[in-house]
């Protein structure tokens, strides 16, 4: 079998390379004078249209799915700390309206093109419940790796300037001017609780609460301990550092070694797919006098399922938690 291959589309790809060229190009000139001191974080942002650092601490709570007194806005403890957690700042109402526009669309679509309300309901039911959990937990997970990818330099940044001498929330404040989000929106509303009349560990647990890390229950722990006992917080937490970059470290070497077991995970799943679109394609005939049968439909939905059966299995077997 033959294909032809038009060299115009090839012309138009180049096109619409070029314009988004264009567009890059255009878009660091005109922004390449903005402060990168006002654009390291959420928090700085905020800071530099003038508002107050109190404004500034209830806009983010606000943003973040919180009251302005930083208490949960829903009901539903589990889903207002995993919409926090995820670190979307477009604000519950906003969050409300997109899950509803998704709903609406998911339910209109199968109806105008199979003419099937059950089917419709069901595909609206799916956009406003398992969709949004999904891309929520999505968003959780990469937030958490980034925090904890960037915690120890920070821990390293509390570890420098209480050796110069200053105290505590002035060392927490100093994560939050230097450092980019997430950890440094975070740690900037740890050190404004302090400066608004939070004691230093309900403002570590507030930090936790927020974020949901692994390694974060031992900075608080240490922190409290150091508190209530005294001791020489800077050596507990540049200790600290190194077990967290050994953990880390140890996590990047078990990635590499199951990378095997995800490769072979992912060719199972795309050849049973890859076959059938060739098959589609070559010969279309092939499939068309049982397309339409009740039990080809049943099949294919065992099909499906005893992949992502396996699928889950073979994920099981190459994630570990450290």
């Amino acid at each position: 079998m033959s294909f032809d291959f038009d060299p115009i589309y090839l012309i138009w790809l180049s096109v619409a390379i070029s314009a988004g060229l264009v567009v890059e190009a255009i878009y660091l000139l005109c922004f390449s004078t903005v402060s990168y001191r006002s654009q390291i974080n959420r928090r700085l942002m905020l800071s530099k249209e003038g508002a107050d650092g109190e404004n500034v601490l209830m806009a983010l709570r606000r943003e973040r799915g919180l009251t302005s007194g930083g208490n949960f806005r829903l009901n539903l403890v589990g889903l207002n700390r995993l919409i926090l957690q995820s670190g979307i700042t477009i604000g519950f109402a906003r969050l409300v309206v997109i899950i509803a526009t998704t709903s609406v669309v998911a339910f209109v679509a199968p109806v105008l093109f199979r003419g099937s309300l059950l089917e419709g309901a069901l595909a609206a039911l799916l956009s406003a419940t398992a969709l949004p959990y999904l891309v929520l937990r999505m968003l959780r997970r990469r937030r958490q790796k980034k925090f904890s990818a960037q915690f120890p330099d920070a821990l390293d940044t509390i570890v420098r300037s209480l050796r110069a001498g200053h105290p505590v929330p002035v060392a927490i404040s100093m994560v939050g001017r230097e450092m980019p989000d997430p950890i440094g929106s975070e740690f900037g509303m740890v050190a404004d609780e302090i400066t608004y009349g939070a004691d230093l560990e309900t403002a570590m647990r507030n930090l936790y609460s927020r974020i949901g890390s692994d390694d974060l229950p031992l900075f608080v722990t240490a922190v409290g301990i150091q508190q209530s006992t005294g001791g020489n917080l800077g050596e507990i937490l540049e200790n600290l550092s190194g077990v967290i970059r050994q953990r880390f470290k140890m996590r990047r070497k078990i990635r590499a070694l199951a990378a095997e077991g995800r490769a072979s995970a992912m060719i199972l799943s795309a050849l049973p797919i890859g076959l059938f679109i060739v098959v589609q394609v070559v010969t279309p005939e092939f499939y068309a006098a049982v397309w339409h049968e009740h039990l080809t439909k049943v099949l294919l939905g065992s099909g499906a399922g005893w992949m992502l059966i396996g699928n889950l299995i073979m994920l099981k077997m190459v994630n570990f938690k450290i």
